[in-house]
């Protein structure tokens, strides 16, 4: 069972403020899958969960790297966060090591698609971000939608 919220996201400031709301429920095991075409906003809201989970500094885009990690502490719970972009096949998020980079962490997946999908589990927050402005409108629109873990805790 899945439930689904839709956030109109006009700023900077709506997208962080939604990033401090999933930052707030998130939990190790977890997975924030983040769907959208290029330019959509998926680091950007990667970056607000990881400076509402207690990280200063930079966050490059996982892109060529493909996985990043941030240790807690001094984040309230480790993360990795994804960038499958380049995947070709979803074997290959296997052979990288990702149930490694996963244990006992929360998992921020850009592209999530390319390493086979995670709506399946129960941890997982699918969140899809779209342009407003094919509709006139600055900003994004996200649409969550929460897997069974995130029935009592969606954003």
């Amino acid at each position: 069972m899945t439930t689904q919220h839709r956030h109109i996201l006009p700023d900077l400031a709506a997208m962080e403020a939604l990033g401090q709301r999933i930052a707030a429920r998130l939990q190790a095991g977890d997975v924030v899958a983040l769907e959208g075409g290029l330019g959509a906003g998926k680091t950007t809201l990667a970056r607000a969960v990881l400076a509402a989970l207690g990280h200063s500094g930079e966050v490059p885009s996982p892109t060529f790297t493909i996985i990043e990690t941030y240790d807690a502490p001094p984040l309230r719970i480790a993360v990795a966060h994804a960038d499958f972009y380049r995947l070709d096949d979803p074997e290959e998020a296997l052979e990288i090591g990702l149930d490694d980079y996963r244990e006992g962490a929360a998992l921020l997946a850009e592209w999530p698609q390319n390493a086979g999908g995670f709506d399946h589990e129960p941890g997982c927050l699918s969140i899809r971000l779209e342009k407003r402005s094919e509709s006139g409108e600055d900003g994004r629109i996200a649409i969550a939608r929460g897997g069974a873990d995130w029935l009592e805790r969606m954003p």
